[in-house]
């Protein structure tokens, strides 16, 4: 193992002996910074838990991972953009950010695109998923493994949703992400894209009506205390990824490039499992502390979202929509 001297990693000075091929033997353990922007309650964190179990495990110690949680060392986008420059080692992100940067990621946040969890799932562990990954080494990152933050609902404090009709004219904070400020534009809502850090406070003050996102965000954030309505609306299934800097990596042995890889992938099929297992009693929790959760019919929605794909079927790689769809069950 060599040692990681970029900046959001540290360990001690290295002996002046090279190891054979060139590389320095570290003279501590390495550290490396592991975010995410949301509460430690949420199954991020605790894949990332495991993340670091593994990691430190099978590495008898000499990779040490500090988790950083709730936005403390920036945005999902921030997080990105420090993977890039070497600022910070690894972060856990929705899949949102990324098509900011890889134009083909946006097909993941195409309104209604995967049948269910299964399918999404299937799509994302296969070749489909893989190409996306890689092709994040063109700016920089390694996409180790896909994680799950679930499929996207709505919660507002105006009403209660139970048609298309009763989205109309609501400010939603939205992502920033061209592909989902298109789908609710079309459901007749003011997209309002903002950094995760601010939305909490422009919900309380009224600044914003609403949000949309996965029932595991609603309950880690607690966006129940201030918002009084949650619609089941299922609008875009959001993946989520572990990511690590290329600067880091690089500065790896193959040995423990592989044990970074593999403890991602492991951590993420617990953190899905843990997502999936953890709903039910989510969804319970935010209906006993107040909120009015509705189950709309989805159709009007289906239908108002094609406009999204005619305007989007020719800005992926060719094929790329059909082949997704065409992997349901």
């Amino acid at each position: 193992m060599v040692s990681v001297t970029a900046c959001g990693s540290k360990t001690e000075k290295p002996e002046d002996s090279a190891q054979q091929g060139g590389q320095q033997a570290p003279a501590g353990p390495v550290t490396l910074k592991a975010a995410h922007s949301v509460a430690e309650t949420h199954p991020y964190h605790l894949g990332l838990v495991k993340f670091k179990e593994l990691v430190e495990e099978r590495t008898d110690g000499a990779v040490v991972i500090e988790l950083y949680s709730n936005a403390v060392l920036g945005d999902e986008r921030a997080c990105i953009e420090g993977l890039q420059l070497g600022t910070l080692d690894i972060a856990v992100s929705s899949t949102g950010p990324l098509g900011n940067f890889k134009k083909d990621f946006l097909v993941l946040d195409l309104p209604y695109l995967f049948k269910d969890v299964t399918h999404a799932r299937t799509v994302l562990d296969s070749e489909i998923g893989q190409q996306l990954l890689d092709s994040l080494n063109d700016i920089g990152i390694v996409g180790a493994a896909f994680w799950e933050n679930g499929f996207r609902n709505v919660t507002n404090s105006k009403r209660a949703i139970n048609s298309l009709e009763d989205m109309k004219g609501l400010k939603l904070r939205t992502m920033e992400n061209e592909v989902h400020m298109a789908a609710f534009k079309a459901f007749g809502v003011d997209p309002t894209p903002m950094a995760w850090s601010e939305v909490f406070t422009s919900l309380q003050t009224g600044a914003l009506d609403g949000q949309e996102n996965p029932i595991a965000i609603i309950h880690a954030q607690q966006l129940n205390t201030v918002q009084d309505y949650l619609a089941i609306t299922n609008h875009v299934y959001s993946p989520s990824a572990l990511l690590i800097s290329k600067i880091t990596m690089d500065k790896f042995d193959a040995d423990t490039k592989e044990i970074l890889i593999e403890a991602a992938k492991e951590a993420g099929a617990y953190e899905r499992e843990l997502l999936s297992s953890m709903e039910a009693q989510q969804l319970a929790e935010l209906e006993e502390a107040g909120m009015t959760i509705t189950r709309p019919d989805l159709e009007e929605f289906i239908a108002a979202a094609q406009t999204i794909y005619v305007d989007y079927e020719d800005r992926f790689s060719e094929g790329l929509i059909d082949e997704i769809l065409a992997m349901a069950k």
